[in-house]
């Protein structure tokens, strides 16, 4: 229903912003300094209802929302450019005969672009690339978080702590996208010494089946049972492993942890704790 009142939004908003512009010339505004400000006035009103169009829409894919976060950042950009430009022609600037004399790599780098445009040309390369996407889980300088929106100029990040870490796009480099393979949660859980282990290993396909059976949301495949991880000094390590999305690996460990435990307690193996012997003399 959205996409096809798209058209129908679009036609009133042009009708709407060109009564206006005709008003303007009309009646109102003669003043240039009046006319810049009625004029920037009206090409942010066009910018946001586009970057609300934008918005409505509800892609599935990651691949998608990025390119719709990206033609809201360069909806931004263009209202500013075509607002100091209008603007300039406003009080009698010509704007063309500007860029022909200055040229527009003596203007960009006038304005110390350099780096800006650093970013756009890494941004379209990363969006062409697929390289990440919007919702796809990285790690970027120690920084691990969710993609939350691609610009043109720089990439946000949100981690679990709700924390969001602009970076500029040219920056973004040695990315480690945790959201291209199905990752792997690990659990360990200890049981004492004179346990039963051939006993206790033969009743827990049963039990980490009971257990996937009751995540199957979070876990994507069957629990598995690797063997002993280390002789410690209070017990003998077990470890577990599951296959996982990467949006779940804090949650699933602590999952698996537990039910493990209660598992353990189940058929009658209870988990060693260290103790102190204190001797009297």
């Amino acid at each position: 229903m959205e996409k096809k009142s798209t058209p129908a939004v679009l036609l009133i908003a042009a009708l709407v912003v060109a009564a206006i512009f005709w008003a303007l010339d009309r009646f109102v505004f003669a003043h240039p300094v009046l006319r810049v400000i009625a004029m920037a006035a009206i090409v942010l009103f066009c910018a946001r209802l586009i970057e609300l169009i934008l918005g409505a829409f509800k892609p599935a894919s990651h691949r998608a929302k990025t390119v719709l976060t990206l033609l809201a950042s360069l909806t931004r950009y263009l209202a500013a450019i075509v607002i100091l430009c209008w603007g300039l022609s406003i009080f009698g600037v010509d704007v063309n005969t500007i860029v022909a004399s200055v040229g527009v790599l003596a203007l960009v780098i006038g304005f110390g672009a350099e780096s800006l445009i650093a970013d756009m040309v890494t941004g379209f390369f990363m969006l062409f690339e697929n390289q990440y996407n919007v919702g796809d889980i990285v790690e970027v300088n120690g920084f691990r978080g969710m993609v939350k929106e691609i610009g043109i100029r720089t990439t946000s990040i949100i981690d679990t702590g709700k924390n969001i870490k602009i970076v500029n796009n040219s920056d973004m480099k040695n990315i480690l996208n945790r959201s291209d393979n199905v990752s792997i949660a690990v659990a360990t859980i200890d049981v004492p010494y004179p346990t039963d282990l051939e006993k206790l290993e033969m009743q827990i396909p049963a039990l980490i089946k009971e257990i996937f059976e009751r995540h199957q949301d979070v876990m994507l495949s069957e629990p598995r049972y690797l063997g002993v991880q280390e002789l410690g000094a209070s017990g003998i390590t077990l470890k577990f492993i599951v296959e996982i999305e990467e949006g779940n690996i804090f949650s699933v460990p602590r999952i698996l942890n537990h039910d493990l435990l209660l598992g353990f307690r189940k058929l009658g193996v209870e988990c060693p704790f260290q103790q102190v012997d204190v001797h009297s003399c």
